[in-house]
Parts: structure tokens; C-alpha cells; sequence
């Protein structure tokens, strides 16, 4: 078993984070944690790998659907289609969103990554997402717009949100020499248990 500290994440700035210039100040969020980044790079993503990478079935399609229904209803509208195809719309339009154009992908690794990405970036919708969070500070999207507009919601970013989720994404978008493992001077005061030679 590795050592805690080897947990990786993998995370994504999505095309409205690229365009709107908010690379660097989210990998600043994540850095300052004390995790560190052991790949990077900038790329558009193929459908294939899109597919895989996302690896939603029908159940996923059929209660993302149903919560459009339930919204629907809610504001007074009727359903017009199945969860399921109201679902696989879903679905379909965030392949879409995904593979547009270039974004930018990285892996962290440190202590408990994946839960303390997933607390930094925040809830999936930006608007319920708390304020000190990426998609709380930093974005505006709802569910209700995007389903009004037809699209997928802008959130910034992707997060692994399990750590079998995260090995499985890794390796779809990493080959292994790609990732780099090294040591950096900040993992003494994080990780180190006993911490000596600080005075001279």
C-alpha cells in the first residue's frame, strides 16, 4: 500500500475557467493546500477518451433526467421526454462542452487529495456552491440556466470525486512516464515526523 501522501487526484480547468483567465489562480488554490502537482498539461480532449473518462450509464442518465423533471414541474413546465432521454441529453452535451476546445489538466498528490480538491472546487452548481469555494467565488451557473439554454453547466472545473474514480481518470488521460515523482522542500514541515536541522 502507498503512503498516504502518494494519494493523487486528477483535476480539470474546463473551457469557461481557460477563456476567462483563471488558470493560474486555481492551481494557486490547490498548491497553497501543500499538494503538489505531478503533471500538467494543456489539451483538447478526444471523444473517445471523453466517453470513457465521464463512464455514465443508463441508471446515471435516468436520475439526472428525473432531476430535470422534477425542475420542469417545479417551475410551472411538463416533461416532453423520458428521465432516461432527458438524461442522455445531458449526457451528450456535456461531451460536447468537454471536447470544444483546450483545457487544461493536472494531477495533485498529497494527503487525502481527492477529498480536499473536492472541498476546494466545491458543489457542481456554482450557485448552491459554498462562498470560499472555486465554483462559489468564482462562477455563476445554475442547473436552471443550462437546462433552459440547452447546454451543460459552467463550472470551471472537474474533480475526481473517489479515489478508484481518480486512479481510472489518471489513467486515461496519463501515460506513466508522463507524471513525475519527486520530492518537494515544503513535504518536510507537511509530512516529516520528526522535524530537526530547523536551527542551526
Amino acid at each position: 500500500m502507498n503512503h498516504p501522501k502518494k494519494e493523487r487526484t486528477f483535476v480539470v480547468v474546463k473551457h469557461d475557467g481557460v477563456q476567462r483567465g483563471l488558470v493560474g489562480e486555481i492551481i494557486s488554490r490547490i498548491e497553497r493546500t501543500g499538494l503538489k502537482i505531478v503533471g500538467l498539461k494543456m489539451f483538447v480532449p478526444a471523444m473517445d477518451k471523453t466517453v470513457e473518462h465521464y463512464g455514465k450509464d443508463d441508471a446515471w442518465c435516468e436520475k439526472a433526467g428525473q432531476r430535470t423533471i422534477d425542475a420542469l414541474i417545479k417551475n410551472g413546465g411538463t416533461a416532453e421526454k423520458t428521465a432516461l432521454e432527458y438524461g442522455r441529453g445531458i449526457l451528450d452535451a456535456l461531451y460536447r462542452y468537454f471536447t470544444l476546445g483546450p483545457i487544461v489538466g493536472f494531477v495533485v498528490e498529497g494527503n487525502k487529495a481527492v477529498d480536499i480538491v473536492k472541498k476546494l472546487v466545491g458543489g457542481t452548481e456554482p450557485t448552491t456552491s459554498d462562498v470560499g469555494t472555486i465554483r462559489g467565488d468564482l462562477t455563476l451557473d445554475s442547473y436552471e440556466i443550462a437546462n433552459v439554454d440547452g447546454r451543460a453547466v459552467r463550472n470551471l472545473m472537474h474533480c475526481s470525486d473517489k479515489i478508484e474514480e481518480a486512479e481510472r481518470e489518471i489513467q486515461i488521460w496519463w501515460r506513466p512516464e508522463e507524471l513525475i515523482g519527486y520530492t518537494s522542500i515544503q513535504e518536510k514541515i507537511l509530512y516529516d515526523a520528526n522535524i530537526d536541522g530547523i536551527l542551526e
